[in-house]
């Protein structure tokens, strides 16, 4: 499938997780960031979720950006996010959102810091 279609497959969950977002973005941002390779789209059959890679001054970071769907799916895309994260040089991973995740992703590795759950990588 392509990379439109999956967008446009994905769309509902996407502006479903940015009504929750605090307005940062729109739907048309997020599909000009994944053209532009800003971003990364994870689709899966009843889910997706956005990454970006973040470059601090002392380290790099995949952050989860948006995830909608179905949440047992999400969390599945965590093994291979962790492993594009180390491919691209990052030594950690985050998603900012709601408290409820991190019932999901506590046992992922991920602990809260802040509003944030972050997950060391090697």
């Amino acid at each position: 499938m392509s990379l439109f279609a999956e967008l446009t497959r994905c769309r509902a969950w996407i502006e479903a997780a940015l009504a929750l977002s605090g307005g940062t973005h729109t739907f048309d941002d997020i599909v000009s960031a994944v053209y532009a390779g800003h971003m990364q789209l994870w689709p899966s059959e009843n889910a997706c979720a956005v990454t970006e890679i973040v470059t601090f001054p002392r380290r790099k970071v995949l952050h989860i950006f948006l995830a909608g769907g179905d949440m047992q799916e999400i969390v599945n895309m965590d093994e291979s996010a962790t492993k594009f994260a180390k491919a691209n040089g990052c030594s950690a991973l985050t998603i900012a959102g709601r408290r409820g995740w991190k019932k999901v992703l506590n046992e992922n590795g991920y602990v809260e810091s802040f509003t944030t759950l972050t997950k060391e990588i090697d």
